[in-house]
């Protein structure tokens, strides 16, 4: 008996080998360039076949008939992948997919708007989001120089000397933009004008920015506009990134990231920039550097702790030091703050804290505090500018859904300490602003929603501030938005923290009357449409038309004495308009396409004379194409921007400098390979037309040459004389400045990634 039973298995495997021989599989690994992605769905179209992707991306579909199939895999943040396999008897094939990132970004989660985690086409705020592929496009070695192929967002530098700058929005300077990290509003006052630089890119999730004011959720500052960077988060962030470049100018940079389990409950993010300049170089021949000398280290890490019910709590530190210089070719720290040779040096030491705690109530209650020191200790020529600037914030929020009501309601505590060695500051600025702030999101109907929002903060100097917001978003259908905003803004203006020209060069600054609070009131209007055609191609068109009117806003007056900057109160009102549009294309053979571009009017208008903001262009564009080369594993970036002419602050009627700049482009171009496991190679050239504001200029700096006005014949007025070596009658000024002096330059780098 036992005899046949063994017969008869032996004769099932041996009629089942046939069938078995018969069939194949497909195998393979899912990545997106530089690393695997987990959990992507990978099925065969038309059939109930499919798998998901392992923890190394992984995945094999078995048992597999002769044929041809269509492979699709997908998952949520890349472009659908399909491709044709032709699969013989018994054949296994191997693959490697490689997903692209999508462009759609309309259902990323953003928080900016509403200080919500929502859908990005439910914020009844617009919000723009850019990720790190965006980034990656043009590399950069700082947050300030990533922003400027961002549409209606310019960098601006203020210093043809150091090199400093802010970040514009729509035209309006950069002290109105509030630059958040983690929602936290610790990169401010000093902080706008050097916070930027030392933030590890490694570490970035997305930047979300909303254009208009916040005041009414974040108080001062947030009046232009507000840039949210939000780091990832360490329990889904790669176990180790390196990314390091350089260019042909002798700029080095290198971006660690990497992740730690300590224990079974806390995961450490842990991030580290480090930047190096060391190269004088004048290429306009002026005796100046064109670029500042830097040697700058930040360190980022980040807390995440596991906690019952999924709460959060996350704590984040920041150390930031660096130390830059320009100016004269022959300048050396031994002459720091004389009068022999001039230079700007600018040691600045930061360091930030903060958090997020979520209270185990069963209300949703969340604690969210931040907390930096700022010193700076700096001599621009045999000025010096010794600063120290604290911000404590603090905030517990209460979020409640109520029938039609989604309420948020908060209190904040803003603590503020400044001073400084200027003559401006007598006595420490130190104060306390108690806020309390509420928002209702209303759902009026399927396709209706409405937000409303009041804050009321106590400044002391200036007693009560309430700040109004209003939203209305309309969708009509899946694939069109329409949102209008109104709202208002404050700020209270500190000049030595915000505005460089006050303590660079040799006008006079003059403070003409206490300055009060700087007000403004916005209207938004905003349309996206979404398009998706048959044959694949996804495009987007989001279209803005804004107005911002300020009653009060304290501007810098280079024009009734070339000798003196002027701050007052504004007597008239100042205002910005304009229209902005972006177009997103992502068509099937991997050509995308991002173009924006800003019209806008900019003015001020003072004893009934209406006149055009300074350093304010009238349009700009930008652009970013990019193609991948499949079969090559090979990208191609094409990414640049064109800015109009903007009127610029020279020293009177005089001076030979054109008063307005002209036309100007920067535009830059990469190739980055993806043929190696883990790795990516990326280089190309960065300002391809080789432009720097030199052009048609007889020079920048007026009188370079004589750095501390030894050589100028002054009237009894005070006004510089036309004299034989002084032909038009200058001063030294480097604040003519709208545009960097860096030309054209290659750079090459790797990225290495392990997850």
């Amino acid at each position: 008996m036992r005899l046949l039973q063994w017969s008869l298995l032996c004769f099932a495997l041996v009629q089942t080998l046939p069938i078995m021989a018969q069939t194949g599989s497909i195998t393979g690994t899912v990545t997106d360039g530089s690393g695997p992605i987990t959990y992507a769905n990978v099925y065969l179209k038309g059939s109930s076949t499919g798998t998901a992707t392992n923890e190394q991306g992984a995945f094999e579909l078995q048992n597999l008939s002769a044929g041809t199939y269509t492979l699709t895999v997908q998952v949520l943040g890349f472009q659908v992948h399909q491709e044709k396999v032709a699969l013989g008897k018994g054949e296994n094939v191997l693959l490697d997919v490689v997903l692209q990132p999508s462009q759609e970004q309309l259902e990323e989660t953003v928080v900016t708007g509403t200080l919500k985690a929502v859908r990005r086409s439910d914020s009844p705020v617009p919000v723009e989001v850019y990720s790190p592929t965006f980034l990656k496009k043009n590399p950069t070695a700082n947050i300030f120089e990533a922003l400027q192929n961002v549409n209606g967002v310019r960098p601006q530098i203020n210093c043809n000397v150091c090199n400093t700058g802010d970040i514009h929005i729509n035209g309006l300077e950069g002290p109105y933009t509030l630059v958040l990290i983690d929602g936290m509003p610790i990169v401010s006052g000093l902080g706008t004008v050097y916070g930027l630089f030392g933030i590890p890119n490694a570490l970035i999730e997305q930047i979300e920015i909303v254009k208009g004011p916040a005041s009414s959720l974040y108080g001062s500052e947030a009046v232009g506009g507000l840039i949210n960077i939000i780091t990832k988060n360490a329990i889904e962030a790669p176990t180790m990134t390196v990314d390091a470049f350089g260019t042909g100018w002798g700029e080095y940079n290198l971006d660690l990231g990497a992740k730690l389990s300590v224990g079974k409950k806390t995961d450490l993010l842990l991030g580290v920039n480090y930047f190096n300049f060391e190269e004088v170089i004048d290429n306009n021949g002026d005796n100046f550097t064109d670029l500042t000398l830097q040697d700058r280290i930040s360190i980022f890490q980040k807390w995440n702790f596991k906690r019952a019910e999924n709460r959060i709590f996350s704590l984040a530190g920041r150390y930031f030091y660096e130390d830059r210089w320009g100016g004269e070719l022959q300048w050396t720290p031994e002459f720091r703050g004389g009068d022999e040779i001039y230079g700007e040096s600018i040691y600045t030491s930061r360091w930030e804290i903060l958090g997020k705690y979520q209270l185990p109530t069963t209300e949703k209650l969340m604690l969210t505090f931040s907390y930096n020191d700022h010193q700076q200790n700096s001599v621009y020529g045999n000025v010096p500018y010794l600063a120290d600037q604290r911000i404590g914030f603090g905030q517990l929020t209460w979020d409640k859904k109520v029938g039609r009501h989604d309420l948020l309601v908060g209190t904040a505590l803003r603590y503020n300490y400044y001073d400084d060695n200027t003559p401006a500051t007598f006595l420490a600025d130190e104060v306390m602003i108690p806020g309390l702030f509420i928002q209702d999101e209303i759902t009026l109907a399927k396709k209706h929603s409405a937000l409303m929002g009041l804050r009321y903060d106590q400044d002391p100097r200036h007693g009560a501030i309430v700040t109004p917001r209003l939203a209305y978003r309309f969708k009509p259908t899946e694939n069109d938005i329409l949102r209008f905003n109104a709202g208002t803004g404050f700020r209270v203006v500190n000049l030595f923290t915000e505005d460089h020209a006050a303590l660079t060069g040799a006008r006079e600054v003059v403070i003409a009357e206490a300055l009060d609070p700087e007000r403004s009131y916005n209207l938004n209007l905003n349309y996206l449409k979404k398009i998706y055609a048959d044959n694949g191609t996804y495009a987007s068109v989001d279209a803005s038309v804004f107005y911002t009117h300020f009653t009060n806003a304290i501007l810098p007056d280079y024009d009734t004495d070339p000798n003196q900057i002027i701050y007052d109160n504004l007597d008239g009102r100042s205002v910005s308009m304009g229209l902005s549009a972006n177009l997103d294309v992502a068509f099937p053979s991997g050509l995308k396409i991002l173009m924006g571009a800003t019209f806008q009017d900019v003015s001020q208008t003072e004893n009934g004379i209406t006149q055009r903001q300074i350093l304010t262009e009238s349009y700009t564009g930008t652009w970013a194409l990019g193609y991948t080369f499949n079969t090559l594993q090979l990208t191609v970036d094409y990414t640049g921007n064109l800015y109009g002419p903007m009127r610029l602050p020279v020293l009177g009627d005089n001076d030979p400098r054109t008063p307005f700049s002209p036309v100007w482009s920067i535009q830059n171009i990469q190739f980055t390979y993806k043929g190696f496991d883990q790795i990516e190679l990326y280089g190309g050239v960065k300002n391809l037309l080789d432009w720097t504001p030199n052009r048609n200029n007889p020079f920048i700096i007026a009188r370079a040459n004589d750095p501390f006005d030894n050589d100028v014949v002054f009237d009894a007025s005070g006004n510089a004389v036309p004299t034989a070596n002084n032909p038009f009658g200058l001063t030294f000024d480097p604040s003519y400045v709208y545009g960097p002096n860096q030309g054209i330059r290659a750079f090459f780098g790797m990225r290495y990634r392990i997850n």
